[in-house]
């Protein structure tokens, strides 16, 4: 089975987020720029001459990976929290979903062999 994780945290706890996953050999990582809002509905705050203007929209990053178990699952999932964790309303989410297919356009290969190289297939987190 493999697994989507998606998590959208704070711009500047992306590199903290992105050395801890390295270091447990989490590879093929995208990260997205978006904008977005949560319970807080964003934020007030001075722009251009006006006092206490709302920005509804606040920058987030969008990390996605795909894993090939529900124990990277559960791993990627925790190392996430942990290292984009602030206390405050704005941390993120982090979402989990199941991948149905995959396909490597250059190769048409399919299923995790589209995603994963030969050599780390299904790789068993260490402890």
């Amino acid at each position: 089975m493999m697994i989507k994780i998606e998590a959208y945290i704070r711009e500047e706890k992306m590199d903290d987020v992105l050395d801890a996953l390295a270091k447990i050999n989490v590879h093929g990582i995208t990260c997205y720029q978006v904008m977005g809002c949560g319970a807080q509905h964003g934020i007030k705050k001075y722009v251009r001459g006006h006092r206490n203007l709302p920005v509804n929209m606040l920058p987030k990053i969008k990390i996605e990976v795909i894993l090939g178990s529900e124990q990277w699952e559960e791993k990627v999932m925790q190392i996430i929290r942990e290292h984009a964790f602030t206390g405050h309303h704005g941390d993120g989410k982090i979402f989990s979903s199941e991948i149905r297919s995959a396909m490597r356009i250059r190769t048409g290969e399919t299923g995790e062999n589209a995603v994963f190289s030969h050599s780390s297939l299904n790789p068993v987190p260490e402890e």
